[in-house]
């Protein structure tokens, strides 16, 4: 009778143990948005008072966006190591995205006139490629641009 109690509790303990092993492996995984990654800016247009302005952020720049499931940050150096000019940009903050409303809401940067700004974009994807339109607008400073970039999505090492 002990041992039939024994093998009873036993099975009893390998059902419990099955049951939540499924529950668990039955639960959806959370699927990481496609935004999510480390982006390298290639090209940037600004368009402002009816001017172009292209920019190869290829050459003599390096210019990546970092962006998790609620934060981003954007980091700009020169590749000359401040010999010609030390261009240094960084910020970062909490973003939306809805659909392909992309909306930044600059929390740091040291250009600090840019902070407590949002900025709207549409964003679109093809394959590891994003492009990010949108209009950039502070008043108070001028800003009045629309804003189009096209990144390359970093693969992971």
């Amino acid at each position: 009778m002990i041992k039939t109690l024994k093998q009873l509790f036993g099975l009893a303990a390998i059902f419990a143990l099955s049951c939540t092993t499924a529950t668990q492996n039955n639960q959806p995984e959370q699927k990481q948005s496609p935004i999510e990654g480390t982006w390298k800016l290639l090209t940037g247009i600004l368009i402002e008072n009816g001017d172009s302005t292209i920019t190869n952020y290829t050459a003599n720049r390096s210019f990546i966006k970092i962006i998790n499931n609620t934060h981003f940050a954007f980091l700009l150096h020169d590749l000359n190591h401040g010999k010609d000019s030390a261009e240094f940009s960084a910020g970062g903050g909490r973003y939306t995205l809805h659909d392909s409303s992309y909306t930044e809401h600059l929390e740091y940067c040291n250009d600090r006139q840019w902070e407590g700004n949002d900025f709207s974009f549409t964003v679109t994807f093809h394959g590891d490629t994003l492009i990010q339109q949108g209009i950039e607008k502070i008043d108070s400073l001028g800003v009045n641009r629309i804003n189009t970039e096209k990144y390359l999505k970093m693969k992971s090492e």
